[in-house]
């Protein structure tokens, strides 16, 4: 650790499952965390998604160092095997993670910037001597924190990206917002679910968000005549377009793009491909018209789910100095190692406070925030991500340096350059997987089974 104030707390921005995982590694290494919470309570950006259910299992879900925290408590992990929802996961292993902490979690505290005490970013003389200062701002106004160390685990929740295919929001989508979602819809909710029913939704997106919407539109279509979605996607439709399937070694992860394939496959969904939303626009009776860069316009839908993905919220840092990928915004040494235009195998290298570290000693972002903009983050690497650092803020760079940590495969390959590509499928021309997977036929009806096989195909992601 570079910086002499030793006696000051750490501050971690988050009390998400990377936050308190963190400040329970600093509570065993005798390091003094201090949690700062811009929700009402502990997890509440998790609790936001309460009614997702998670395709991680409670194994892979808690954090060794915060088990023994809670282990005097009585506390009992629920059963490894099982799959909780958001919700669960707040309930039972995030707030007694943040009550046994106590005083060490405040909530309704947000961060509004970090900086080196009496140093702007400009500034180089005698800076890496200078505690952190952390300002935040709560119903009693703006406070300020002096720290050791700052550990950013914010998450990318309330910065979603746009349905424009530019990153910027399409013309007019600001304008249609009462028509527009960026989450997931809790579709079990009557109020929520009587937004859709019988309506004609876009779901705009290509990952495990856009599965389970398009799975639970279909679900409701069952009952409610009507209701369709329109998959809108910016690439070209393969094998590996629904996931890894039965090649994924977190099965449910995989049974999500099967799923997705079972709504389009039954007549719920269409799928709209190489489609890039230039401008959403509304027709004579109010209802929106997707217009695409190529000139398409799509016919008119009610509703439009935007889950194009997330990005992290750097305004409050600008004062420090990060070393940032210009494409996902990660560390710099972490982006080649989850860049999706490279790779999408999801055999990210188990990785630690080296690859997380900034030209700013002292400053870590981890978690989702630290994939910037890139996809596919768990849970278990963001454990181990606090794990390495808490050891380095410590000095215990034997263990910081130490990997603990494999991480289950995709069953998807892709790369080459050809993410996004609307004229390639995902894994179309290499990655780490020889063979590229066939063409699925949309509507067909083929076995999930076999676009499973079709998906899992050699290489590193094969079974």
């Amino acid at each position: 650790m570079t910086t002499t104030t030793s006696d000051l707390p750490v501050v971690v921005i988050g009390a998400g499952p990377a936050g308190l995982a963190a400040a329970a590694h600093l509570v065993e290494r005798g390091i003094e965390p201090l949690v700062l919470e811009a929700g009402p309570a502990a997890a509440s950006a998790v609790r936001e998604w309460s009614h997702v259910r998670l395709f991680s299992t409670w194994g892979e879900l808690t954090d060794p160092a915060a088990e023994k925290l809670l282990a005097p408590t009585g506390w009992t992990k629920p059963d490894a095997t099982t799959y909780p929802s958001g919700g669960d996961w707040a309930e039972l292993y995030l707030q007694p993670l943040a009550d046994v902490l106590g005083d060490h979690v405040r909530v309704g505290a947000t961060v509004t910037g970090v900086s080196r005490t009496g140093r702007d970013r400009i500034v180089d003389a005698d800076r890496e001597s200078q505690p952190f200062v952390v300002h935040f701002t709560t119903t009693n106004g703006e406070e300020r924190v002096f720290a050791r160390a700052v550990i950013d685990a914010s998450g990318t929740w309330t910065t979603p990206s746009p349905a424009g295919a530019s990153g910027l929001p399409a013309l007019g989508e600001n304008a249609a917002a009462d028509r527009i979602t960026y989450r997931v819809p809790d579709l079990k909710d009557p109020a929520i679910r009587a937004r859709y029913a019988g309506k004609r939704t876009a779901v705009i997106g290509s990952g495990a968000s856009a599965f389970t919407a398009l799975a639970t539109l279909a679900d409701v279509a069952k009952d409610e005549p009507g209701t369709h979605a329109v998959w809108i996607l910016r690439r070209g439709i393969s094998g590996s377009t629904f996931g890894g399937g039965e090649a994924d070694q977190l099965p449910a992860r995989g049974a999500l793009g099967l799923a997705a394939k079972a709504a389009v496959d039954n007549g719920y969904a269409d799928a709209v491909t190489g489609f890039r939303t230039e401008a959403i626009e509304r027709d004579g009776e109010g209802r929106l018209v997707l217009a695409g860069e190529d000139g398409r316009r799509l016919d008119p839908v009610d509703e439009v789910i935007v889950l194009t993905g997330l990005r992290p919220d750097l305004s409050f840092l600008s004062e420090v100095r990060l070393g940032l990928d210009e494409r996902l915004q990660a560390p710099t040494e972490l982006a080649p190692l989850i860049d999706p235009n490279q790779h999408s195998c999801g055999t990210v290298y188990p990785h630690g406070h080296r690859e997380l570290s900034h030209p700013e000693p002292g400053v870590y972002l981890v978690g989702m925030k630290s994939y910037g903009r890139a996809p596919t983050f768990l849970a278990m690497t963001g454990y181990e991500q606090v794990r390495s650092v808490t050891a380095a803020i410590a000095g215990d760079l034997e263990s910081a340096d130490r990997v603990e940590l494999t991480l289950p495969e995709t069953g998807v390959c892709g790369g080459a350059g050809l993410f996004d590509d609307p004229a390639a499928g995902q894994a179309d021309g290499g990655g780490c997987c020889a063979p590229a997977p066939a063409l699925v036929q949309i509507g067909v009806g083929a076995p999930a089974a076999v676009v499973a096989k079709e998906a899992s195909a050699g290489g590193c992601c094969g079974s």
